[in-house]
């Protein structure tokens, strides 16, 4: 994507270009749609629903069922990060490519490691950590002072995630800050508003945590435990299934992948409940009814807003031509607030039945991790409700960070 190396003068000389030709633009460097980008995917729907972005230089989608049918479709959307002209321009420039983890890459390869990591991630495998993930929970919850006020994101949302997935990968707790640094760093490179510096620390991260996790590895091929680490060096070993280089790659994707995002469905989810006080009541009065809510706060305000494909042939979608190489950019918040899929979708309403929600994606590339975020986020609203249930906004506007992928607050002040 797009990097704030561009000079913003010429950044809006390519949005008023857009604006011209269709009539809307998508600018990701603009703060007030980090702040609120659901107004911007409004019009992107009406408008021009494929839309041509001068500024990525690849089209943006924004309706559900055409988000829908790109994700489902990966024989004509490619996911492999090396197809794409990001990574093009980085061969020509010299620079380095990102590495072709299983969440970008296409089969062949991608089926073999999805097959092998998926089987640590069932529903009966992750429901076995329900127990802990509920302890790491009241633990931290212990040292917060709610009539003095506290930040959500700092005490609970930030903290929770990674000890969690740290602990599944059998880290020591020393090091979880460790981890949560650098999976952060990793993360920031997956943003357009990243900058060279940010950059610069995104690879230092990865070089980082691929030392740390390769010592782990080494340890537990002598002394296996009850972990990730030593689950997926078992299966490496039976034969030519995931060489080191991918398991290093696979390890380091768990951790990140398993790090923001559910800490964003923490903070987003509550901020919404927050701001719809009739909803955070209906919640305390029905918390057997907790799984649907999250379900619906899935929806109304994304952890990941954005994903990308590369076209893989000649197209043509909504009367717009699609030619093979090119960047396709899919907004999954916009989908999400679709009003052609679903009925008042601007409108949080815990009791929505459909849960055909986009934000985990869809097809061969639907969230791997989804029952550990979904486990985690009943566990974390089931005890937020519990412990306070006149929980209420210290702060009516918190700021979200500038991203456009990885939507998330900065901070979330609040008081009982």
């Amino acid at each position: 994507m797009v990097r704030r190396a561009i000079v913003p003068l010429a950044a809006r000389a390519l949005v008023l270009k857009e604006r011209l030709r269709s009539g809307v633009a998508w600018n990701p460097l603009d703060h007030r749609y980090h702040q609120d980008p659901f107004p911007f995917y409004a019009r992107l729907r009406e408008r021009d629903p494929v839309h041509r972005s001068e500024l990525l230089r690849g089209w943006v989608i924004s309706r559900f069922n055409d988000v829908d049918a790109v994700l489902r479709d990966h024989e004509r959307f490619s996911s492999d990060i090396r197809k794409s002209p990001v990574a093009r321009d980085a061969v020509r420039r010299g620079a380095p490519v990102p590495d072709p983890s299983m969440l970008v890459i296409d089969p062949p390869d991608h089926t073999r490691l999805r097959a092998l990591v998926s089987k640590a991630f069932t529903r009966g495998a992750i429901e076995a950590w329900r127990g802990r993930i509920e302890q790491v929970a009241d633990e931290l919850l212990d040292e917060v002072d709610p009539r003095a006020g506290f930040d959500v994101m700092a005490s609970f949302a930030n903290p929770l995630p990674v000890r969690v997935i740290a602990e599944m990968l059998g880290v020591p707790p020393a090091d979880f800050p460790f981890f949560k640094e650098r999976s952060d760093a990793v993360a920031r490179q997956l943003e357009p508003t990243s900058t060279l510096e940010q950059g610069r620390a995104s690879m230092e991260a990865r070089r980082e945590l691929s030392e740390y996790l390769d010592a782990i590895a080494e340890q537990r091929r002598h002394e296996p435990r009850e972990d990730l680490v030593s689950y997926l060096i078992a299966a490496e070993e039976e034969g030519d299934r995931l060489t080191h280089e991918e398991l290093l790659l696979t390890l380091r994707l768990l951790l990140v992948a398993g790090n923001e995002t559910t800490t964003n469905l923490i903070g987003n989810g509550l901020l919404a409940l927050l701001r719809h006080p009739d909803q955070f009541a209906w919640l305390t009065a029905h918390p057997e009814r907790v799984d649907d809510a999250i379900e619906e706060l899935l929806r109304f305000d994304s952890p990941v807003q954005a994903d990308q494909r590369t076209a893989v042939e000649a197209m043509e979608l909504h009367g717009r031509q699609i030619a093979p190489g090119e960047q396709i950019i899919l907004l999954l918040g916009a989908a999400n607030r679709d009003p052609r899929h679903f009925p008042e979708p601007d409108r949080l309403d815990l009791a929505r039945s459909d849960r055909s929600h986009i934000s985990f994606g869809r097809g061969i590339h639907y969230c791997v991790g989804a029952p550990l975020a979904r486990l985690e986020g009943h566990v974390a609203f089931a005890k937020l409700i519990e412990r306070f249930p006149s929980l209420r906004l210290a702060d009516p506007a918190p700021r979200f960070k500038d991203h456009v992928v990885l939507r998330g607050l900065e901070r979330l002040p609040v008081t009982a």
